[in-house]
């Protein structure tokens, strides 16, 4: 499908899924509408500017999630929302206010704009299998983790997993707002994303690979689900375009632990210091299984584990992130 003639808009265009998703859409014609913290920033708009396409049809926006009616002029005008802006991190002094407050009520606060413009015919919403898989349930080979999953938020704090409690808060509220306003929503749900980078600046999920690779002396003992930042951003265009498409999208390539990753980068790139032992003396987190059935109905195939592995270290080359 062509975007020609159509205008869409993309908030937070400056993060990682969001610049992919941008790129994207400019390639299939789309006019962009892109919100960004601060417009003047050119660490946040540099490579934004620089993508096919952008000088004709992206247009730049400041956007503030706490701010209520600030997404009004955004999303107006626009046939397809997509609302990828939400803080990522694992490190708060203050959860409420560095994480909750911003994914709660900028989601709400985006929708509202949403609800307000008669162009909007769909809305796709960036979430995370963080909202998906922290439930308490055992996560075990056997186990399948799918679309109907939900993260239990007290479950979450007893973990202190705060980034899960902000965007499990935030997707229950989504969807709530969206069936009282009969807003037409998509949520996808992607698990680390990682592969090459646009943007001059590390995001979660890369960072944790460039630890690694930058001479970690031990690695964590943990499994997460990867997937490839192209196939993300790829849903989210297909989530927005198959008129079929509807409910959430959790996005998998291979659910793998970190010593997988390790051996797996060491058979890439022999040459790299990696870290050769475990963080700590327990038993490895086991792995579980998560369903591609749904998200391969957006047409989806997704990218393997290697490859996403390949593009990332090869893209922390290009722009300067390895010491060695």
């Amino acid at each position: 499908m062509s975007g020609v003639g159509k205008i869409v808009c993309v908030t937070g265009a400056s993060g990682y899924i969001a610049s992919w998703l941008v790129k994207l859409l400019l390639a299939k014609g789309y006019t962009v509408k892109a919100s960004v913290r601060d417009p003047n920033d050119p660490k946040k708009t540099e490579h934004l500017l620089a993508l096919d396409g952008a000088k004709e049809r992206l247009h730049l926006f400041k956007g503030n999630l706490l701010e209520e009616g600030s997404f009004d002029a955004l999303v107006d005008g626009c046939e397809g929302v997509f609302h990828t802006a939400s803080p990522v991190t694992h490190t708060v002094k203050d959860p409420q206010a560095e994480l909750i407050d911003p994914a709660l009520k900028g989601t709400l606060n985006v929708l509202g704009s949403c609800a307000k413009a008669t162009s909007v015919k769909r809305v796709v919403v960036t979430s995370s299998v963080a909202a998906v898989a922290y439930n308490g349930k055992p996560r075990t080979p056997d186990v399948v983790v799918d679309e109907t999953w939900f993260s239990d938020p007290e479950f979450c704090k007893d973990i202190k997993n705060w980034y899960a409690v902000s965007k499990t808060l935030a997707e229950v509220a989504a969807w709530k707002f969206a069936k009282e306003k009969g807003i037409d929503m998509i949520t996808i749900n992607p698990s680390m994303v990682i592969g090459p980078l646009l943007q001059t600046t590390l995001n979660l999920s890369t960072e944790r690979i460039l630890n690694l690779v930058n001479g970690a002396q031990t690695f964590r003992n943990a499994t997460f689900g990867w997937v490839n930042v192209n196939d993300v951003a790829n849903a989210h265009i297909q989530a927005f375009e198959i008129p079929s498409a509807n409910g959430r999208y959790v996005l998998v390539s291979r659910v793998a632990h970190i010593s997988q990753i390790v051996k797996t980068l060491r058979e890439l790139y022999p040459t790299l210091n990696l870290p050769e032992k475990c963080a700590d003396d327990e038993p490895y987190v086991p792995t579980y299984q998560v369903s591609q059935e749904k998200a391969k109905g957006l047409g989806i195939n997704f990218i393997p584990l290697e490859v996403s592995l390949k593009e990332t270290v090869e893209s922390f080359k290009e722009k300067g992130f390895l010491s060695s």
